[in-house]
């Protein structure tokens, strides 16, 4: 059975505090959430701004395959701004619950209900497609809700959705919900909320009990606690449910969730289910070596289908299977005396609390193999400019490949410009910085400052480290590392 897919990370994710995604970036995500099979795309709510409304004008006229629905209250002009934005449907969400109908609505579940039926005969009337929405439907009263959505089919609505605004839903009390629902003669969706941490699960759920169609935004964002978690839902549904699919491309799943935390600056946390940057990361030696022989000893699914790679994390867990996969990984080839040799260095390292970068491992394998790596680039010197009137500033000078080259930069900050300066050489300029981080390893003024930083060329990702009194020197000489590491490789 095809189960459908309605992404609202344009409207409730953008609802995630400190969002506000620019018409560009929306119909990026819009773009790709075509491409990849959605079925329906919420594209943002036309009450909301004229702003708002010029968004959604820009995705309705791309003649996308998905539908194109604008959220809407049950007022008349709420509808109207939607038509302006032409829609093809309506998200008409209407409150059900005695709580909201009478302390938000001040209305009685009559008035309630009149005002839901004349929404909807005013959206067909108009040639709109109608998903009438229950909000707070976990709490409604069963018959009133049953009643709300009969008046609403009767009036043309052509799916219906049940919400759990406040995410109060178990998986059993979901199944039980839309069970009452499975023998309505119009799509049932589900639209779930996280506030318990149940939402993907309360999904499933409303699925194994009769929905069709689920709501939900792209790495789970949203108000409070976000929504539904699309790509864990998704392939939930792909790996765990043989009687159901879905339409969507599950191997561009992990571009869509990076092009999302991107566009929004919402952190996809390292433990994230599917997508996060340890979902297919391994460390320990038993759960390496075990990978090695055959991957399904501890991974679920493999990395490729949701367009990930798998990789092994340098650390004093490890094992020295792994350890010796990523030496080949690196272009070292060791015998058993020197792969223990190498394991032995990085776990005492990594006892005294230091993270075990690939410039690290490099610098042990070579310190074992006694292999000296001459660097074809050396910084010479490094002079800052700046304070609270003036632009930060930077110049640089670096021997590369025995000639010196001169430049300088600007930036939001001294570390910013130094990096600028650098990114601006052509031994740098196909270089990304992709992830920067600092610790300080004392206390103090005059603490030493431990920069971490990945680095990507092409497909290669490496790390390097920078430890000085100086953030700034730390991390120039972090990214210089970690350049000449990219560059032997």
């Amino acid at each position: 059975m095809k189960i459908k897919v309605l992404d609202t990370t344009l409207r409730d994710g953008e609802q995630t505090p400190g969002v506000s995604l620019t018409p560009l970036e929306k119909l990026r995500i819009a773009n790709k959430l075509d491409e990849i099979g959605v079925d329906y795309i919420e594209a943002g709510s036309a009450i909301t701004s004229e702003g708002e409304r010029e968004s959604i004008k820009e995705v309705t006229q791309q003649g996308f395959n998905a539908e194109i629905l604008s959220f809407s209250r049950p007022l008349t002009i709420d509808i109207d701004y939607c038509l302006d934005c032409d829609v093809e449907g309506v998200n008409l969400v209407v409150p059900t619950s005695d709580l909201h109908i009478s302390d938000k609505l001040k209305m009685t579940r009559e008035e309630l209900i009149d005002l839901s039926n004349n929404a909807v005969d005013y959206c067909k009337d108009h040639g709109l497609t109608v998903e009438l929405s229950a909000e707070d439907a976990s709490r409604s009263d069963i018959s009133f809700l049953k009643s709300v959505y009969q008046n609403g089919i009767e009036c043309g609505a052509d799916r219906i959705c049940l919400c759990d605004t406040v995410g109060i839903l178990t998986p059993d009390s979901s199944f039980e919900l839309f069970s009452n629902f499975k023998d309505f003669k119009v799509p049932v969706s589900a639209h779930c909320h996280n506030d318990f941490g149940l939402a993907v699960a309360n999904t499933l759920s409303a699925i194994k009990g009769g929905a069709t169609t689920f709501h939900s935004t792209i790495n789970g964002i949203g108000e409070r606690a976000g929504n539904t978690s699309f790509e864990e839902c998704v392939v939930s549904i792909d790996r765990l449910f043989s009687q159901f699919t879905t339409n969507i491309k599950i191997n561009e799943i992990y571009d869509i969730s990076k092009l999302v935390a991107r566009s929004t600056g919402v952190y996809i946390q390292p433990n994230k289910a599917i997508v996060g940057e340890n979902a297919f990361a391994h460390e320990s030696g038993i759960h390496s070596d075990a990978i090695i022989k055959n991957s399904a000893t501890y991974e679920p699914m493999t990395p490729e289908l949701v367009g990930r790679k798998r990789k092994f994390v340098i650390g004093k867990h490890m094992g020295t299977h792994g350890l010796d996969n990523r030496l080949k990984e690196l272009g070292l080839h060791v015998n058993k005396t020197q792969l223990q040799h190498i394991c032995n260095d990085i776990k005492n390292l990594a006892d005294k609390g230091k993270t075990v970068t690939d410039v690290d491992l490099q610098a042990i394998a070579d310190n074992v193999l006694e292999i000296n790596h001459e660097d074809r680039i050396k910084l010479d010197e490094l002079t800052i400019v700046s304070g609270n009137k003036v632009m930060p500033t930077a110049s640089v000078k670096i021997i590369f490949d025995g000639d010196e080259v001169l430049n300088a930069g600007v930036g939001l900050g001294p570390v910013d410009a130094a990096i600028n300066a650098l990114k601006s050489l052509d031994a740098f300029s196909d270089v990304d910085l992709i992830e920067y981080h600092v610790d300080a390893i004392t206390g103090g003024t005059d603490a030493f400052i431990d920069v971490i930083i990945k680095l990507q060329k092409g497909d290669k990702v490496v790390s390097a480290r920078g430890t000085e009194p100086d953030i700034i020197n730390a991390s120039v000489k972090a990214y210089v590392a970690g350049v000449n590491r990219l560059l032997r490789d």
